[in-house]
């Protein structure tokens, strides 16, 4: 299959920050063009390490938990700080221009999948707004001499640096917290014996008002229905799962390609595309859009919208030959796959 300019792999991209405690790897603008109101960052943190306090410039953020255990801190407008635990299958939302950390506190590995509401996301650390002052200018900030801020290393900040205690989780970090979601424990939104759709949307979590998430399962029995959404651009991640999509672009050019684990795709708003499961095993796609409501347009209630006249007419065959289309009010989303799979590549 000929590259295609909707997909990348974070396999392929190098980090933009690496050491022996963790790595960011971004998918923005630069690395993938088509990108448009949205980004992705991948942050890996290894037991005791912490991703330093910082705040993004032009972007809220929604987060999403794959493995680990992680203390996230968050100071917000007016001084609003919360202070929470998050486990895989969490969600955590982040205010543009709150400052916030991430901190390790599990014994594994943590993977965090992170959507930006920007295609090219900027942001600054607070060694980095510290160190920009001069010892004066600080030491009259905290009421202190000059001198106190002598020992503070003027060089850039390292991102993701080592925590040298222990890590200090009060027992309020532990209660529930209107920027923590926990999707994968809800009840799907949509469920069908071939897949189902958990949703962090504005109307479960109030939190969220440009960026939602779809967490999609598809098994091998179904597909994702051919659809379009007409307010709202789709950003993908796959968690799990080998997936075909095919991507009407409006110069009628037809996009087709493959999808592994720690792939990303974009598809812009109002573009007709479709998702079908490769292979035997179950596909796990997060699913960010720039919308907290996002919605979509089936194929299905489209041949229901329209009259069997028009159907024939616009397909140039008579209305004989018109399939007996089902009638379908509302689009289910999935739907289950009872004809065999085209072979991969038509």
């Amino acid at each position: 299959m000929r590259k295609s300019p909707h997909i990348t792999s974070l396999g392929k991209v190098r980090p933009t920050f690496e050491n022996d405690l963790g790595s960011v790897t971004v998918v923005d603008e630069k690395v993938l063009p088509i990108l448009d109101r949205l980004s992705l960052k991948r942050v890996i943190l290894e037991p005791g390490a912490i991703r330093e306090p910082q705040w993004n410039v032009n972007a809220n953020q929604l987060a999403y938990v794959v493995s680990g255990t992680v203390l996230v801190s968050i100071l917000g407008n007016a001084d609003a700080f919360s202070s929470f635990v998050v486990r895989p299958g969490q969600m955590y939302h982040v205010e543009s221009g709150a400052v916030y950390h991430i901190e390790n506190i599990g014994p594994d590995r943590a993977e965090l999948v992170l959507a930006l509401r920007s295609e090219r996301p900027q942001h600054f650390s607070v060694r980095d707004s510290f160190t920009a002052m001069t010892d004066a200018v600080l030491g009259n900030t905290f009421d202190l001499q000059a001198s106190a801020f002598a020992a503070f290393d003027r060089s850039p900040a390292q991102q993701i640096v080592r925590r040298t205690g222990p890590a200090e989780v009060t027992p309020t970090a532990k209660l529930p917290n209107a920027k923590l979601f926990d999707v994968e424990s809800q009840a799907p939104v949509l469920t069908y014996s071939y897949g189902d759709a958990r949703m962090a949307r504005g109307q479960f979590w109030a939190a969220l008002d440009d960026i939602s998430m779809y967490s999609l399962r598809i098994r091998e029995s179904g597909m994702r229905e051919p659809h379009w959404h007409p307010v709202t651009a789709e950003m993908g991640y796959v968690a799990k799962g080998h997936a075909r999509m095919r991507v009407l672009d409006p110069d009628l050019s037809l996009d087709e390609y493959l999808l592994s684990p720690g792939d990303l795709y974009f598809v812009p708003r109002a573009f007709p595309h479709h998702i079908e499961v490769i292979g035997d095993e179950d596909i796990h796609f997060l699913i960010f859009f720039d919308q907290p409501m996002p919605a979509d347009i089936g194929y299905k209630a489209t041949a229901t919208a329209f009259s069997r006249e028009v159907l024939a007419a616009s397909f140039a065959i008579p209305e004989r030959e018109l399939p007996q289309f089902p009638f379908t009010p509302i689009d289910p989303l999935i739907v289950p796959r009872g004809n065999p799979r085209d072979p991969v590549g038509k």
